[in-house]
């Protein structure tokens, strides 16, 4: 995993993730992601790439409930384009499986969360996830 940061986008795979924005509709690409990440718990180990794009996925997801992209907010350019496209878009039904997605995150079958805790960052990494939670949690 080349990650230089514990948030969603602080990653190669989560931002080569978001190329597939430019040529689907992002609410089917974010749900793909946890229906990957969900699929791939009922195996043994989940894959640390499935792990950084479900968490960057339900980034996504909580920030399209936002009324725009603030300045701190670094996302791919695809990303970036969508959100404003769709910011007046929302999609509630995608919030249960976000959740169980970053629940997964978090487990002991997780390769994310093992490669985390071999980190300086991993508190940091579980608060970013916990805040995601919650701002899920409000919307339903």
């Amino acid at each position: 995993m080349g990650a230089w940061s514990h948030e969603p986008f602080g990653n190669d795979t989560a931002c080569d993730w978001a190329y597939e924005f430019e040529e689907g509709d992002g609410y089917v690409v974010i749900e793909d992601a946890f229906n990957q990440i969900i699929e791939m718990a009922k195996e043994e180990f989940i894959d640390a790439d499935i792990g950084c794009i479900a968490h960057a996925a339900a980034d996504v997801l909580v920030k399209s409930f936002a009324d725009a992209i603030g300045e701190e907010d670094d996302y791919p350019e695809p990303v970036e384009k969508w959100l404003e496209q769709n910011k007046n878009k929302t999609n509630y039904a995608l919030i249960p499986k976000a959740k169980r997605a970053l629940n997964l995150l978090t487990s002991e079958n997780s390769e994310l969360d093992e490669l985390w805790r071999d980190s300086d960052d991993y508190e940091q990494w579980i608060q970013n996830i916990d805040a995601l939670k919650e701002t899920l949690s409000s919307k339903v």
